[in-house]
């Protein structure tokens, strides 16, 4: 029987998360400094996602599902999840454009560029002048959550 778990992981397994970042997500990289929850089956890491804390928001960066696993609900769940780490500061993300929808189900909001604040506006413009299709989102409180 599966047993998923869905945790804020403990740092001294940030080698692990980073091994998964290198293999399937090369430029992503865990830091000590980011908050990074994880959905593990049977004590196996099979998801990841990253809190970066700019001066007073937030970005939530880096998530990796494993192959494997794709496509079974597990990056919603994994959102969900992190509901409290979400709701401590304003939430930005910068979603790839076929996962749109997925942030969307998971109570993200698409914004304008114009309305990001202007230091994750500037790293939403360097990440996109570099070829990335991303569309900037915001978490939103709803009362459905």
């Amino acid at each position: 029987m599966n047993e998923r778990i869905y945790r804020q992981l403990d740092p001294i397994r940030l080698p692990l998360v980073n091994k998964l970042y290198k293999d399937f997500y090369p430029a992503g990289k865990a830091k000590r400094d980011e908050c990074i929850w994880v959905a593990e089956d049977n004590n196996r890491i099979i998801a990841s996602v990253r809190f970066k804390l700019i001066d007073d928001v937030q970005l939530l960066t880096g998530m990796l599902v494993l192959p494997e696993y794709r496509l079974k609900g597990i990056a919603n769940e994994l959102i969900q999840a992190t509901y409290s780490q979400i709701q401590q500061k304003t939430c930005y993300c910068f979603a790839f454009q076929e996962l749109e929808n997925l942030y969307q189900k998971s109570g993200f909001d698409t914004i304008e560029i114009e309305k990001l604040p202007n230091n994750i506006k500037q790293r939403f413009l360097r990440y996109a002048n570099s070829g990335k299709k991303l569309i900037p989102m915001v978490f939103v409180q709803s009362s459905s959550l």
